[in-house]
Parts: C-alpha cells; sequence; structure tokens
C-alpha cells in the first residue's frame, strides 16, 4: 500500500510545477488552500453519505476521493505521505483513548 501512496505523492509533487490549464491538481494548487480544504471538506462529505447508503463501491469510491485530496493537501503543506504512514506507525499498538490522552496533555 505505501507504495501506491508514494507514487501518488510523488506525482502530486510534479504537478506542482505543472501548468494549471493542464492539470486539475495544478490547477487546485494554484487556487491555494483554501479551495483544497473545500475540496477535503466535500469529498468527507460525500464519503459520509456514501456510508449512510452502505453500498460497498460508492464508500470506496469517495474514500478514495477524499484520500487523493487529503494527499494534495499533504503535497500543498510541503508533507508527504510517509509522514502521516509513520504517525499511524507510532500510534500503532497505542489504545485510542491513551493516545487520545497524550493529546490532552
Amino acid at each position: 500500500m505505501s507504495e501506491v501512496l508514494e507514487r501518488l505523492g510523488e506525482v502530486l509533487e510534479a504537478r506542482k510545477n505543472a501548468d494549471p490549464e493542464s492539470s486539475y491538481v495544478a490547477k487546485l494548487y494554484d487556487k491555494g488552500l483554501d479551495a483544497i480544504l473545500k475540496k477535503i471538506g466535500e469529498e468527507a462529505t460525500e464519503t459520509v453519505m456514501a456510508a449512510k447508503d452502505g453500498v460497498p463501491e460508492k464508500i470506496i469510491y469517495e474514500t478514495a476521493d477524499l484520500w487523493f485530496h487529503s494527499l494534495v493537501l499533504l503535497a500543498h503543506q510541503g508533507l508527504k505521505p510517509q509522514d502521516v504512514l509513520d504517525e499511524l506507525d507510532r500510534r500503532f499498538g497505542l489504545s485510542g483513548l491513551e493516545e487520545k490522552a497524550r493529546r490532552d496533555r
């Protein structure tokens, strides 16, 4: 899985230098952070609605859109998918309650 995320991260990074007229991602970057955040909000809502519908294919499709746009945000902010994977790995084996308690300090 991380190989797919790594490849996608590389493509998203390369799109920073693309013409906004030639690339959807370059157009998002050109519009700036607020446009990217708006898109993530839209995709999160669509993911929730798909889950409520309970159709597996819709859930997968909308989750892929949400993940994609989240990866666009990471690249826009100079972060990589591996940064998130490292954080998830750090949390592995911790109970969710324990992890949350550490953040609340």
